[in-house]
């Protein structure tokens, strides 16, 4: 446990103290006497990143309702304050009682980015926990990670204990539970192994063994015993109006990415993007009442003091009484000027009646994300959209006052041609265009326009888990191509580094061979990758080629469907069947219907119970 003195001494020293302090509003205080179990929680990046985590605040809240648990939050401190920390010998200490890791019975990390990886390592370094599995005996804490990344656990296999596949409310909480009676039976560390692997969607891999073929392709998976489950079958909430969701959330004393109310409408998405990896693993969609979100959203009001709510979800506009829910917000709040934001809209859905009430209280820019600069390209990956709805909804938007946009695409996507990619070009200056046709007594305000211009990552559990990605020289032809291009003060093009999209590539779809250059680049000094000024592609190459792995083998080559992958082994719910039929529609520049129109045959709907699917059919 740190000394507030020592504290003290080094935060005079280094940028952003408070997110080292703690004790914010809401934090929660328990008494270490009296319980059994003690559980930090892990954001692998900075106090502000993961404060703005939703996922976070969830089980946070969820743990510490258990009288015999304590859940304290952890976060990746800063350059400055992990070199005063290692120069002081401090190790790494949660926020709410500054204990350090190697106190805890659980130290649990959340994936949501592979370019986080390296900080997991590093934070384990900092908080005296063993890096490697093996090397940790009796007494050290166990470590599990769970979230969308957990979905394929392959790369972390040799570093974390236990993975929690799927959604996390009541896993964690049997999983707790499970320890408290290991703990009081003296039984010994693989004994608890043993025991929590009996809970449904959890993966404890020292359990599986994992032969290769000649070529490096996977030959078989298979438990080294018949008491361990072949498949991992992910956990889902089944009623999200009586799944626990907390009345208060920790309200930092700095700026964090998102200050807000976060009030999670449903989950899921009936959409079907080729590319979109949560659009697969979280469903089946499930939504929370009209009637439930209200009164969530007025104790959140009361406890926090935000002034603003985020409607969250991976497709806003999708909720099948949005408008409904908009005005009873706007009711309730409009005399404490409540604003509401709707992040994720789709153009083709999203009534602009919805958006005047909405900028009637706080007006915010408009974000499309076409993804394609083309419709050939955008039926191959499924987006379900046309140029009409965008321009329609931008003229509209426009008409309303509107004058700041954000336009999301991609490049690499598969079939992709030079023509698809100048049309992201043509899109861009549309809309600058329709922009100057509006009247001018309509228009308010200066026009600009952000075009944001990603690198496509196949991601496990999509129709293109067998696509090999672009090589990075293409990509940076691509974007070049569109530097050249788009020439224009009003419209500013964004682009992402090739070479980070690649390393998030070879790790996203990496078997447990790759957690070796895991380890190896943070031996390196790698950390904070997904920082721009922290990422060193040269590290990461020079850590692949000491530990003997091809990182090409990984990222750009096409997988044939009768190839077994890393993450076979989990069941989703949707069919690999399904998968592939998707990916075969792609390559016939063929549509999919939304699943709302009418069931598609993904298998979730005969896997797991629960949400809209149940309800169509």
């Amino acid at each position: 446990m740190v000394s507030n003195e020592k504290l003290k001494d080094i935060l005079l020293q280094v940028e952003k103290p408070a997110r080292y302090i703690g004790n914010e509003v809401n934090m929660i205080t328990k008494n270490l006497n009296e319980i059994n179990i003690r559980f930090a929680f892990c954001f692998p990046d900075v106090y502000e990143v993961g404060m703005s985590h939703l996922g976070m605040h969830i089980l946070y809240n969820i743990l510490n309702n258990q009288d015999n648990v304590y859940c304290e939050r952890v976060f990746s401190p800063w350059i400055d304050m992990e070199k005063k920390m290692r120069e002081n010998d401090i190790k790494l200490f949660s926020l709410e009682t500054k204990s350090s890791l190697d106190e805890f019975d659980f130290v649990g990390f959340t994936l949501q980015y592979e370019m986080s990886y390296t900080n997991i390592l590093n934070m384990l370094d900092l908080g005296n926990v063993p890096l490697r599995a093996t090397d940790r005996k009796e007494g050290h804490p166990f470590v599990i990670a769970g979230g969308p990344c957990a979905y394929n656990p392959e790369p972390l296999v040799g570093i974390v204990d236990i993975f929690s596949i799927g959604e996390g409310e009541e896993s964690l909480v049997e999983i707790v539970n499970i320890y408290d009676e290991w703990k009081k039976s003296k039984l010994s560390r693989a004994e608890f192994l043993k025991m929590v692997s009996k809970v449904e969607g959890v993966y404890v891999p020292e359990f599986y063994d994992v032969d290769y073929n000649d070529d490096g392709t996977i030959r078989e998976m298979k438990p080294i015993s018949d008491e361990f489950p072949i498949k991992i079958k992910k956990r889902i909430q089944k009623n999200l109006d009586k799944t626990y969701y907390p009345d208060k959330f920790i309200v930092p004393y700095i700026e964090t990415v998102h200050d807000r109310i976060m009030l999670e409408i449903f989950r899921g998405c009936t959409r079907g993007c080729r590319f979109c990896q949560a659009g697969m693993i979280y469903r089946p969609v499930r939504e929370r009442g009209i009637d439930t979100l209200v009164d969530l959203a007025k104790r959140l009001v009361k406890t926090t003091g935000h002034e603003e709510i985020s409607l969250s979800s991976l497709s806003t506009s999708d909720y099948s009484d949005l408008e409904n829910l908009v005005i009873r917000l706007i009711e309730e709040f409009k005399d404490k000027k409540i604003g509401l934001s709707l992040p994720s809209l789709r153009l083709d859905s999203f009534s602009m009646e919805i958006i005047e009430e909405i900028q009637k209280i706080r007006k915010t820019g408009l974000t499309f994300a076409p993804e394609a600069g083309s419709q050939r390209l955008r039926d191959v990956i499924n987006k379900g959209i046309n140029e009409e709805d965008l321009i329609n909804s931008v003229n509209d938007a426009f008409k309303q006052g509107w004058s700041t946009v954000k336009l999301y695409f991609m490049v690499g996507l598969p079939t992709e041609t030079d023509e698809d990619i100048l049309g992201i070009k043509e899109l861009s200056y549309k809309v600058k265009d329709l922009f100057f046709s509006v009247p001018k007594d309509k228009l308010k305000g200066n026009l600009k326009i952000t075009t944001s211009v990603s690198c496509f990552v196949p991601k496990p559990f999509t129709p293109f888990q067998w696509f090999g990605q672009n090589k990075i020289e293409e990509f940076d032809r691509k974007q070049k191509m569109l530097r050249k291009e788009i020439r224009d003060k009003k419209i500013k093009l964004n682009t992402h580094d090739s070479k980070l999209s690649y390393l998030e590539a070879v790790i996203a779809r990496g078997d447990r061979k790759v957690a070796k250059a895991i380890i190896r680049a943070w031996e390196n000094g790698c950390k904070f990758d997904g920082w721009s000024d922290h990422f060193d592609f040269d590290i990461w190459m020079k850590s692949f080629e000491e530990v003997g792995i091809d990182p090409d083998f990984y990222a750009i080559r096409n997988r044939t469907y009768e190839e077994i992958l890393p993450w076979d082994f989990i069941d989703i719910g949707v069919s690999k069947e399904y998968l592939i039929r998707e990916n075969e529609k792609a390559n016939k520049e063929t549509t999919t219907r939304d699943c709302r129109q009418g069931c598609t045959a993904c298998g979730i709907n005969t896997t797991f119970d629960g949400g809209v699917c149940n309800e169509l059919n």
